[in-house]
């Protein structure tokens, strides 16, 4: 997945990504968030910018659900 690093991502944008890596490796949804932030943010929480952390971060609350 190609991300525009011009803008914030949504929350739409992670829980699809996180829904790819649990498809994948056939894992849980903690370790779909752990994963995805280390490939997206680099382990970082500012590496995509605080709006993109935030947007993930309510993303993860959503699939969790």
């Amino acid at each position: 997945m190609v991300i525009n690093h011009a803008g914030a991502l949504r929350p739409e944008y992670f829980i699809a990504y996180m829904n790819l890596i649990m498809n994948a490796f056939e894992c849980s949804v903690e370790q779909a968030r752990n994963l995805t932030f280390e490939r997206l943010f680099q382990s970082k929480e500012d590496y995509l910018g605080n709006e993109s952390y935030k947007q993930f971060l309510k993303a993860y609350e959503a699939i969790k659900q």
